[in-house]
């Protein structure tokens, strides 16, 4: 990449606002109920027994890094988690066997351990359990890919806006796909109310008033990744643009680097759409903000109006910044990371066309204390998990 190609990232519209209430030093131990280093390691040492599982790789993007002047920009691909094509694969399906341990040891009146229930000892009582979720698509893989292992039911409520190719990906992995109408929050709240009236078990990354335990679970499963970091860096990266959509994944990186890292923690940017920017309103108010209407953007998995309630108080706590970016730097970024060999979403390049962004310009650049030393983390949160589409984005 040379100069000129960074010009999409000059021309386009981004808002920033810088976080008030961010705090430094040690993680606080208020909100080691949220994410907890304990937790986090119980259910890393889960996941890494499951069939398949690896760590994802880390790339260098040095020309990138070199184009915009920073000293290194570092890619997470979770482009082919556990064959998903998504980080969620990591929190869907550890909930899921949370949920189970918890229901199967209700029914016994016993604890059951976790290795009882991988044996599939519990099978005829997992038959009679209905789990259910909305998504946008990688979530509700995720479980539905959780529930098939262990033999449930598992209803899946997709939006209006939710494509075909993801509704059948959605079906592939054995799910009952209701479309409903409305925005995801809409989905997640009729979600719900089928859950109550049917005796369902909801499995929900966003947490609301009542629902908080499952999405917590779901943060720690996240907090893998961070593990997997770092094994993979030698010392601290300065600057993580992560994404922002409920704000799960945002939490789970932030609280759990912050935790490994400490007073050496990365200064966390979190990028959004400016269609479905909770989070910027949230932080800029101080205070949860719901964002009503469709949230019409190209960033299907981040198009979220509201902030999960488990993860504000660790991106209110831990996040520096906020940007609101405009769909038109999506495109070209996955093209640029499909001409490297690199497969990602239009949901996956959010945090690192946010870092182009920003370090492209003077202002910004320095309010972020971006600098030819900086090492910049990215993730790259999904793969093509709608092939039709990331066709259309790859082509010129």
């Amino acid at each position: 990449m040379d100069k000129t190609q960074l010009a999409p990232y000059l021309q386009a519209s981004v808002r920033h606002v810088s976080n008030a209430s961010v705090q430094h030093g040690n993680y606080p131990q208020a909100l080691s109920t949220l994410i907890n280093p304990a937790k986090a390691e119980q259910a890393q040492r889960q996941i890494k027994s499951w069939p398949g599982y690896a760590p994802t790789p880390m790339h260098q993007l040095a020309n990138l890094a070199e184009a915009t002047g920073v000293g290194t920009i570092l890619y997470k691909d979770e482009s082919h988690r556990l064959g998903l094509q998504s980080f969620k694969a990591l929190g869907g399906p550890y909930a899921v066997e949370q949920l189970l341990l918890q229901e199967i040891s209700k029914h016994l009146q016993t604890t059951v351990s976790y290795e009882s229930l991988v044996n599939g000892d519990h099978h005829s009582i997992c038959r009679d359990i209905t789990l259910i979720t909305a998504t946008d698509g990688n979530h509700g893989c995720a479980v539905a890919w959780g529930a098939r292992r262990y033999g449930c039911r598992c209803v899946i409520y997709i939006h209006t806006d939710v494509s075909t190719g993801r509704q059948r990906a959605l079906e592939s992995h054995g799910a009952e796909v209701i479309r409903v109408t409305g925005n995801y929050d809409d989905s997640v709240r009729l979600a719900a109310r089928a859950a109550a009236d049917n005796g369902w078990f909801v499995v929900s990354d966003t947490a609301y008033p009542g629902y908080t335990d499952i999405p917590v679970d779901i943060m720690h499963g996240y907090t893998l990744m961070g593990a997997e970091i770092l094994d993979q860096l030698e010392s601290a990266p300065t600057h993580v643009f992560i994404q922002g959509g409920c704000g799960g994944f945002a939490a789970a990186v932030i609280g759990y680097l912050w935790v490994r890292y400490k007073q050496q923690r990365p200064r966390f940017v979190i990028v959004e759409p400016q269609q479905a920017d909770c989070i910027y309103q949230s932080i800029q108010a101080g205070t949860p903000v719901t964002v009503a209407g469709k949230h019409d953007t190209m960033m299907a998995g981040l198009a979220c109006g509201e902030v999960s309630l488990v993860a504000w108080p660790v991106i209110k706590a831990g996040a520096g910044d906020c940007l609101a970016i405009t769909d038109e730097v999506i495109k070209p970024t996955v093209q640029m990371l499909h001409a490297r060999g690199i497969e990602a979403g239009e949901s996956a390049v959010a945090g690192l066309a946010g870092a182009l962004m920003a370090a492209g310009r003077p202002d910004l650049r320095n309010t972020l204390g971006l600098s030819g030393d900086s090492v910049v983390l990215v993730f790259g949160t999904e793969g093509a998990s709608d092939p039709a589409i990331y066709q259309a984005m790859i082509r010129p």
